[in-house]
């Protein structure tokens, strides 16, 4: 059997030891151990990370578009604030997911861990 490569399986939420288990256990908390080869996932920890990428692209998209509407339409403010601001939380809870897979799945590939001194 071929293994997933870490990243793939880090962008569709699995284990990225075996690509088969799941890597999450709700919207975005890290499952303790993956429940088909029983790898260790509680030390897996993505910090900011995620989210300073998704700020980022998601506010790129975003602005521009706003931007673009705004000096090619015209519209009213209110038209804004109903397009843009359910767009932003859209993408933005969309993105969290995959991003934190890949970023899970990263630390993985490169075997990343935390170094503590005098342990």
């Amino acid at each position: 059997m071929s293994r997933l490569n870490p990243y793939l399986a880090g962008l569709i939420g699995r284990c990225p030891n075996c690509g088969q288990g799941r890597l999450f256990e709700g919207f975005i908390k890290v499952a303790a151990r993956c429940e088909t080869c029983g790898f260790d996932l509680s030390s897996a920890d993505s910090g900011d990370g995620p989210v300073v990428f998704i700020l980022l692209i998601v506010g790129m998209i975003v602005v521009f578009s706003m931007l673009i509407v705004e000096f090619t339409i015209h519209p009213p403010i209110w038209v804004h604030l109903v397009v843009w601001l359910p767009l932003t939380v859209v993408l933005s809870l969309g993105a969290m997911r995959p991003f934190k897979g890949v970023l899970i799945a990263a630390q993985f590939a490169n075997k990343a861990s935390e170094h503590r001194h005098g342990e």
